[in-house]
């Protein structure tokens, strides 16, 4: 379908989720996210990996005007640092992968974005690359996993569709958004970038103190600890007790102050 009414302007482009695309293949895919995004008002797109660089001449054309969302389009490293700055994150995901997530379906996710977004959380949605998707230690990132219900003998769909379907059903629920509730102004959630330095520190002192035994198991221990953490939704005050808590263990029992004691 064509149709763009111009003389409306664009959406604020500070709001919605971050789409964060993992390893893309193939630069025309990325221009049709994009015009996917445009079509959903969301402007926030993150490459990790891009497989064939960016600037990618193939997704301007493909993007089929879409540049307002390539222009802002940022490229990282790793998933972690494209998540790093937010608060809630949705991985794309036909799988459970033996983690006990929250599992999502996209008219369900849009409701629990729109709310976030209201109380002025950072969130963002993962999807993995074209032909195998998103490995372990990307959704182990994600606060639930996000799956698309579609007929069980063919439910396979294209990178952009995703984004769109999913898109789509957070720009309906702009008029459905639940109404704001009360949160510890003081504790909001923990960023994954905090989180993520939480459990470097953690595994560091558990393998220090040969918790990941045998071997061959160390990675499963450690998915499974983060997915425990994770799925408890933390919020920064939580964080940094934890960190209290590894500080205590580590450096062992304080002395109690005895002055103003008298001797017996």
């Amino acid at each position: 379908m064509a149709g763009t009414d111009r003389s409306r302007g664009m959406a604020d482009a500070t709001v919605g989720p971050a789409v964060v695309l993992v390893q893309p293949q193939l630069g025309d895919n990325i221009g049709s996210c994009a015009r996917a995004m445009l079509n959903c008002g969301l402007y926030d797109m993150r490459l990790v990996q891009p497989r064939d660089g960016w600037p990618n001449p193939r997704a301007i054309a493909m993007a089929s005007g879409a540049t307002a969302v390539l222009d802002r389009a940022r490229v990282f490293e790793t998933t972690a640092e494209a998540c790093a700055d937010l608060n809630y994150v949705l991985a794309t995901t036909t799988r459970t992968r033996d983690m006990k997530k929250p599992a999502l379906t996209p008219r369900t996710a849009a409701l629990e974005l729109r709310k976030r977004v209201a109380l002025g959380q950072g969130v963002g949605l993962l999807f993995g690359p074209e032909r195998a998707g998103l490995v372990n230690e990307d959704v182990t990132l994600a606060d639930a996993v996000l799956s698309v219900p579609l007929n069980p003998g063919f439910s396979s769909l294209n990178l952009a569709q995703a984004v769109l379907l999913i898109g789509y059903e957070w720009y309906q629920a702009e008029d459905a958004t639940p109404p704001l509730t009360m949160m510890d102004e003081d504790s909001p959630p923990v960023t994954v970038k905090a989180r993520e330095f939480f459990f470097t520190r953690l595994e560091a002192l558990l393998d220090e103190a040969g918790f990941f035994y045998p071997d061959h198991l160390a990675p499963t221990i450690k998915r499974n600890l983060r997915t425990l953490f994770t799925r408890a939704g933390m919020s920064e005050q939580e964080v940094q007790t934890l960190h209290g808590v590894l500080k205590a263990l580590t450096e062992g029992p304080r002395r109690r102050s005895r002055q103003g004691r008298g001797s017996s």
